[in-house]
């Protein structure tokens, strides 16, 4: 079945257990969300569910877009996502909550990292970096040397130098969840979840139990 929703990241903050360890945990506005599509291996090729979430002003969205909304009685959202399901068990044009998760259980978060422009190896990848005494080098957050030699006389694809870093899809796999409040919609995960305040972030069920 579906265990899947669409949400937008409200910040961090810490709860206590039963032995008074404080537990830091990031709190989820997920759902109300619609099902917007429902595809199947008959038809498309696969199975699969389309969510939407945000409600939205009509006039922001395509008319293609209010179109393929207004065919199932949907409200206009600004954010279309999917989830790849064996057996939906879902209808288009449903509602889906955060009671579809239930505390104790595993859950994956996906979102976009936070962007940190142009960046050096040193913030990148954590290279040590050059002497920075007795005036040795001038090269103190420099990569330093890289495949100079005749073999191979070329840099290899994938090496690591400085490049954009961030704002890259990243999966928070295995996160326990510890809050659920149905009646506003919020859920709360252990630990953090890729993104700034107000990201729009996926919750799917865990893959790895």
């Amino acid at each position: 079945m579906l265990k899947g929703l669409i949400g937008k990241k409200i910040g961090m903050t810490q709860i206590f257990d039963e032995n008074g360890a404080a537990i830091p945990v990031t709190i989820i506005e997920a759902g109300p969300c619609y099902v917007t599509q429902v595809r199947t291996a008959e038809k498309e090729g696969y199975s699969s569910v389309q969510l939407g979430y945000g409600a939205t002003k009509p006039q922001r969205l395509a008319s293609g877009e209010l179109g393929h909304l207004k065919k199932n009685n949907v409200p206009p959202v600004r954010v279309l996502r999917e989830f790849r399901v064996k057996d939906p068990q879902v209808n288009e044009g449903d509602t889906v909550s955060v009671d579809l998760f239930a505390v104790g259980e595993n859950v994956d978060v996906v979102g976009t990292s936070k962007g940190k422009g142009f960046a050096g190896a040193v913030k990148r990848y954590h290279f040590r970096g050059g002497p920075k005494t007795h005036g040795q080098s001038d090269r103190q957050r420099g990569p330093g040397s890289n495949s100079s030699t005749t073999t191979p006389g070329r840099v290899y694809k994938g090496s690591r130098r400085p490049g954009h870093m961030g704002d890259d899809r990243v999966t928070a796999q295995k996160l326990k969840v510890v809050l659920v409040d149905a009646e506003r919609h919020l859920i709360g995960v252990r630990g953090a979840v890729p993104g700034s305040r107000g990201g729009i972030v996926m919750i799917r069920e865990a893959r790895k139990q």
